[in-house]
C-alpha cells in the first residue's frame, strides 16, 4: 500500500506540474482549455467550471490538456450536444508564438518542479550526500595517480565536459567514456592545470575507472544551497540525455527499460524497502530524488521532435514561423494521430516488459 501511494504522489506531483504549465500559458494566451485532467481511462469524478471540465480518472499515469481546436477538431458542446468549429478561443486562432509558449510551457515546468524538488532536497542537511568533484583519495597504482593527480585535487572537466558533482564522474565513465585516454582538467591549491589519465578496468565492478574516491560530503548552507540545488538538478538533466543516447545506441537492455508498472515496483517499492528502516526523512529524501529524475525526464522526452509529443507539435509550429503559414490542420492532425497510435502500441509493449521484468527477472 505503501509503494501504491508514493507512487500515486510521485507521478501525480510531476504530470500535474506538466500539465498545469500547458493550463497556465493557455488561459495567459486566451486559449480555451477544454477540460484538464490527471490519470488515464474513464473519469472517477469531474466538474465543470467555468468552460473548463477537470477530471480525475482511473489510472494514475498521464493527464492532459485539452485545448479547443487542438490538431484542428471540431468541438463537440458539452450543454447541447451540438458540434461546432473552433471558435476565437481555440488553439489554432491563437498566435503562433502564443502556441509555442503554450506547448513549451509542460516541459518547462517539469525543470521547474525538478528544480524546486533538488532545493528540497539540498535543504535536508545530513541526510543528502552532496560531494563536489574532489579526489579525497587517489588510489595507488591506478590511472589518477599514475597522471599525477594528488589528493585534494578538484575535477574541472574530463576531456572538456565540466563537472560539478561526484557523480558525475561515475556518470562520465558509464555512460560518455569509449575508451581511450581522457584529458583531465584539474584545480590544485587554486591553480588549474591539465593531465592526461589512462583509466584502468576494474573486474570487481565491470568499468573502467579513473582511480580516485571521495567520501567528504558537503553541507550546503544559505546561498549556495541555490548553486548546489542547480547542480542536481543538472546532474538529473546529464543522466536522462545520456542514458537516451545509450538506449539509441543500443547500449541498454530490454531489461534497463521501465514503463509505470515498472517504475511502481523495481524503483519506488524496492527503494522504499531498502530505506524505511532509515527513517521517514531517508524514505523522502529517496522518494524527492525519483521525483527528480521523473520530472526531468518527463520534460526531456516531452521535447523529442516525434509526433504526438509536445517537441512533435513544436516542429509544426516553429515550421509555420518559417513558412508564414501553417501546415493543414488536417494533416498535423494525422501525423500526431498516428504518433499516437504508436505510442498506445509502444505502451502495451512496455507494460507487458514491466511484467516479465517483474515476475521472469
Amino acid at each position: 500500500m505503501a509503494t501504491f501511494i508514493w507512487f500515486v504522489i510521485i507521478f501525480g506531483v510531476v504530470v500535474i506540474a506538466h500539465e498545469f504549465g500547458h493550463f497556465l500559458l493557455a488561459k495567459a494566451n486566451g486559449i480555451h482549455v477544454v477540460e484538464f485532467s490527471v490519470g488515464m481511462g474513464p473519469n472517477i469524478f469531474s466538474f465543470q467550471k467555468g468552460d473548463t471540465r477537470y477530471s480525475l480518472k482511473l489510472f494514475p499515469i498521464g493527464g492532459a490538456c485539452m485545448f479547443e481546436g487542438e490538431d484542428g477538431l471540431a468541438v463537440k458542446d458539452e450543454e447541447t450536444g451540438q458540434v461546432r468549429e473552433p471558435g476565437p478561443g481555440s488553439f489554432l486562432k491563437a498566435k503562433v508564438w502564443s502556441r509555442i509558449a503554450t506547448v513549451v510551457a509542460g516541459p518547462f515546468f517539469n525543470f521547474i518542479l525538478a528544480f524546486i524538488v533538488a532545493l528540497v532536497m539540498v535543504n535536508m542537511t545530513g541526510v543528502i550526500a552532496i560531494r563536489d568533484p574532489i579526489a579525497t583519495e587517489v588510489l595507488e597504482g591506478g590511472g589518477a595517480a599514475a597522471a599525477g593527480l594528488q589528493d585534494g585535487d578538484r575535477i574541472l572537466s574530463l576531456n572538456g565536459e565540466k563537472i560539478k558533482l561526484y557523480q558525475e564522474v561515475s556518470l562520465y565513465m558509464q555512460a560518455s567514456y569509449k575508451g581511450g585516454d581522457i584529458e583531465v582538467e584539474y584545480q590544485r591549491d587554486g591553480k588549474t592545470a591539465v593531465t592526461t589519465l589512462t583509466p584502468q578496468y576494474s573486474e570487481e565492478y565491470g568499468i573502467y575507472m579513473l582511480g580516485i574516491s571521495n567520501g567528504e560530503f558537503v553541507e550546503p548552507k544559505g546561498i549556495s544551497t541555490v548553486r548546489y540545488a542547480w547542480y542536481e538538478m543538472r546532474y538529473s538533466v546529464k543522466a536522462t540525455y545520456k542514458s537516451l543516447g545509450m538506449l539509441f545506441g543500443g547500449r541498454v537492455s530490454r531489461q534497463d527499460v521501465a514503463g509505470p508498472v515498472g517504475i511502481a515496483v523495481n524503483v519506488v517499492g524496492a527503494t522504499y524497502e531498502q530505506t524505511k528502516e532509515y527513517g521517514w526523512q531517508t524514505v523522502l529524501l529517496s522518494m524527492l530524488n525519483i521525483m527528480l529524475m521523473l520530472s526531468v525526464n518527463l520534460g526531456i522526452l516531452n521535447l523529442l521532435p516525434i509526433p504526438a509529443l509536445d517537441g512533435g507539435r513544436l516542429v509544426f509550429l516553429l515550421i509555420e514561423v518559417i513558412r508564414g503559414k501553417p501546415i493543414a490542420p488536417e494533416k498535423e492532425g494525422m501525423v500526431h494521430f498516428i504518433g499516437l497510435v504508436f505510442f498506445m502500441v509502444l505502451m502495451v509493449f512496455i507494460f507487458f516488459n514491466d511484467l516479465s521484468n517483474i515476475f521472469f527477472k
